[in-house]
């Protein structure tokens, strides 16, 4: 029996869009949990990150012939194809409203060892109720880094890539969501400490 632990992600999506199951099933295994990890920290809902992960695939099936890989890799387009989704998805039915992205905001720089803890916390705990939702609430161009950095762990340059936008741009981002999510989740930590709930797989895209 043939495998495909050696072929690429694009010579995947290539024999899967010409019918050949097993390189559909190998593709899916190998993008599917980074899918539906975004999906889920950014709507909140397994139910919806499912429903992404099914259209996303569908949709690779159906307009994967519009790859090219010098736009980047098979994965930074399924991720392209899934925030689509995500968008379409929060105009539906939005869980949470965004707190403000202003000045009044207590300054980073007052918040930073705060900041910083809060990246520590995300990357090495599973993301509570509470956590989930002060996420949710960010703008979304501060959630976008926040979930693919920390909750995705991809690089920033990674996250860039799939952003299009500078590296610079995503540490920037990605600092102000931490002072952000410090701020609001100083009660929380300072009365649960060692909360934690079960998450998702890791993150590929």
């Amino acid at each position: 029996m043939e495998t495909f632990d050696h072929f690429s992600d694009e010579v995947l999506l290539r024999r899967a869009i010409a019918g050949e199951e097993p390189a559909f099933l190998a593709l899916y295994k190998r993008l599917q949990g980074g899918v539906y990890r975004y999906a889920y920290y950014m709507t909140g809902s397994r139910v919806v990150a499912e429903e992404v992960v099914q259209e996303v695939f569908i949709l690779l099936l159906k307009e994967g012939g519009s790859y090219r890989e010098s736009r980047g890799d098979v994965g930074a387009f399924a991720f392209g194809i899934a925030r689509n989704f995500v968008r379409r998805i929060e105009r539906r039915e939005r869980k949470y409203e965004p707190i403000p992205a202003d000045d009044s905001m207590t300054s980073p720089d007052v918040l930073i060892s705060e900041a910083d803890s809060v990246s520590q916390e995300l990357m090495r705990n599973e993301v509570t109720e509470q956590v989930q939702a002060a996420i949710a609430s960010l703008p979304d161009h501060y959630r976008q880094a926040v979930v693919l950095c920390d909750l995705c762990e991809l690089s920033y340059e990674q996250a860039a890539s799939r952003l299009d936008c500078a590296v610079g741009t995503i540490r920037s981002r990605l600092n102000r969501a931490h002072a952000i999510l410090a701020e609001k989740l100083r009660p929380l930590r300072s009365s649960e400490p060692d909360v934690r709930a079960a998450g998702p797989e890791g993150c590929l895209i």
